[in-house]
């Protein structure tokens, strides 16, 4: 490959890189397995509507916010994303995922985490790490956590809409693309 082309690699997170989802192992580290199982009890028939497709990811993952989070500060939330992005989340991720990734950035490509999750917890990471992120992100209101995202949820097609948005795919020679699931389907037909 010429060293004048240029090339960018957009990686899910969940299930891609890491072995199960973040969002569900960061609630069950800062709300506490007790108060994990209890919750994930109460919210059954929510997660059973969501499988089933008549509750949307994007409210799901609200009203999981809700229950979990209601009344935590803003900097409660952060401080706890930062605490497991920087010291837990290391116990889910896959080395040959890792692999590849600094494959690419011994390459001199562009690495892109475009995930579902949320940026609380994967920006600590991503920077560490030397990587761009794309990602849903949480509304705050008055130092509070509203459980509502700021704009959509990060998944299918609004993947490719936030990369669309942040890049010019056409000034890259070659695009990469890494995902595991339908939700990453339409970001893998960029590639």
């Amino acid at each position: 490959m010429d060293n004048n082309t240029s090339c960018i690699a957009f990686f899910d997170f969940d299930g891609t890189i890491t072995t199960k989802d973040s969002f569900l192992d960061f609630v069950k580290f800062a709300s506490g397995p007790l108060r994990f199982y209890a919750g994930l009890l109460f919210l059954l028939p929510l997660l059973i509507g969501m499988k089933l497709k008549v509750v949307s990811a994007q409210r799901a993952k609200e009203k999981f916010l809700f229950h979990f989070f209601k009344r935590w500060s803003q900097s409660q939330f952060q401080q706890s994303a930062q605490e497991y992005s920087l010291n837990q989340m290391k116990e889910i991720l896959i080395p040959k995922a890792l692999e590849k990734i600094q494959w690419h950035q011994e390459n001199n490509h562009e690495v892109v985490i475009v995930s579902a999750s949320l940026e609380s917890w994967l920006l600590p990471w991503c920077a560490k790490n030397n990587l761009q992120l794309i990602a849903s992100r949480l509304a705050f209101q008055n130092e509070q956590l509203t459980a509502k995202l700021d704009g959509l949820n990060c998944n299918g097609v609004e993947k490719v809409n936030r990369i669309k948005n942040m890049y010019e795919l056409s000034n890259y020679d070659l695009i990469y693309a890494y995902g595991n699931s339908s939700g990453d389907k339409e970001m893998l037909a960029v590639a």
